[in-house]
């Protein structure tokens, strides 16, 4: 028997968010836009519901609830805003991080502050973006130098989400050139450490609640104990990190297609035009009914790649499944903002119409944690039996910097 339900568990779960979504999100959406940031009883009532923590596991302080769990609920937080859940505190990308590079003890350390009251008030982020390459070689231009009493880290960070609210970072480094991408290793920085300077917040096309930033690192130092390892495979340890965390930016992709066809069906059923509902034409028509295709296409997906991870699969068949649901769920939900704007005509174009902030948070979500392309290239290498090239799924100067 095939069953796509969610469980009992999982339903009130849902149900939950999805009354939070409804309720504090979605009737505040021009004015969370506005004021670029959740506010605190927000924030706290996110951290009530676990959101954050919902996929990591309990060893490390998480709900040890799994992927499928954690999508369900990012699906809902976004067709209530698609930018909120940028916003709420918590580990981020910095969790899954953890999760795949730190020891369990290590992860449990970094991750408790998250757990405990004020949680909604702490935000982690992890540095790996930059804009240049290194020159001359493959990896990262920030370097990390071996020192006696630990590591000295030296270089430019971009792309970094919370990077102006986040306590700890996990920053990238390049450990040993002459290894390119397989001598990158990953440190732990806590905001304050001499020679960490944050800068300041970017203005960017969407995703408004979030915050993009960079950071420069001028001979940082940090000891031994800071460095995460990655088990035996630190490369294979990063790719999963990046795939984890690339599909709960899918699921806010589905929760934005959503968001955006509901809106559009709604908007064509109650505009009328030479007697009848727009939406009674055949090219309108036909357009809905694609959109809507788009949208229950994503989600299941975006729901079977987190059942991969949570059904002991294998991680080659986890790991294809995201690339497949990664890649489709970001360019529906381009194609459903896309589509609301021009089925709305000219209002779509003007801020009193939800549809053109999903368009533009659709565009800004194609460059979260992986592109549709680089999601593309994991999904091909491992159908092809290929060894999966760390240049090409990775974003990088080189290829295409994402925001994580």
């Amino acid at each position: 028997m095939i069953s796509f339900d969610p469980s009992e568990d999982q339903k009130l779960m849902q149900q939950s968010a999805e009354q939070f979504a409804k309720v504090l999100l979605r009737p505040k959406m021009r004015e969370l836009e506005k004021a670029r940031g959740v506010p605190e009883d927000v924030r706290r009532q996110a951290h009530e519901l676990g959101l954050g923590l919902v996929a990591l596991p309990e060893a490390v302080g998480g709900a040890g609830l799994g992927m499928t769990t954690a999508v369900l609920l990012e699906e809902e937080i976004a067709w209530g805003d698609p930018a909120a859940a940028f916003g709420f505190g918590g580990p981020g990308a910095m969790g899954f991080a953890l999760l795949e590079l730190a020891t369990t003890e290590q992860a449990k350390a970094l991750l408790e502050p998250f757990t405990a009251d004020g949680g909604h008030a702490r935000f982690g982020a992890v540095a790996w973006g930059e804009k240049k390459s290194p020159e001359g070689r493959d990896g990262l231009a920030t370097v990390a130098t071996k020192e006696a009493a630990g590591w000295k880290l030296d270089g430019e960070k971009a792309y970094v989400t919370s990077a102006d609210r986040a306590d700890t970072f996990v920053v990238f480094a390049q450990v040993d050139p002459s290894k390119g991408w397989e001598g990158v290793g990953a440190f732990v920085v806590k905001k304050g450490t001499p020679g960490l300077t944050v800068k300041e917040r970017k203005t960017t096309l969407g995703l408004d609640i979030a915050s993009f930033g960079g950071l420069t690192l001028d001979g940082v130092k940090v000891t031994d104990g800071d460095r995460l390892a990655g088990g035996k495979d630190f490369l294979g340890s990063t790719i999963r990190f990046f795939a984890k965390q690339a599909l709960l930016v899918a699921a806010r992709a589905v929760g934005l297609s959503r968001a955006a066809f509901e809106t559009t069906r709604d908007y064509c059923d109650a505009r009328r035009a030479f007697g009848k509902p727009i939406g009674h034409f055949q090219a309108v028509a036909f357009t809905l009914a694609d959109r809507a295709m788009d949208v229950e296409a994503a989600r299941a997906l975006v729901w079977r790649a987190a059942w991969a991870w949570d059904g002991g699969v294998g991680e080659n068949e986890a790991l294809k499944r995201t690339g497949w649901a990664v890649s489709f769920a970001l360019e529906a939900a381009m194609r459903c903002g896309d589509d609301g704007v021009q089925l709305h005509g000219g209002s779509g174009f003007v801020r009193d119409y939800p549809v053109e902030k999903f368009m533009r948070d659709a565009k800004q979500l194609q460059l979260c944690a992986l592109t549709a392309e680089q999601a593309d290239q994991l999904a091909a290498a491992i159908e092809l039996g290929r060894p999966v090239d760390p240049a090409l799924v990775l974003p990088s100067p080189t290829s295409q910097n994402t925001f994580i």
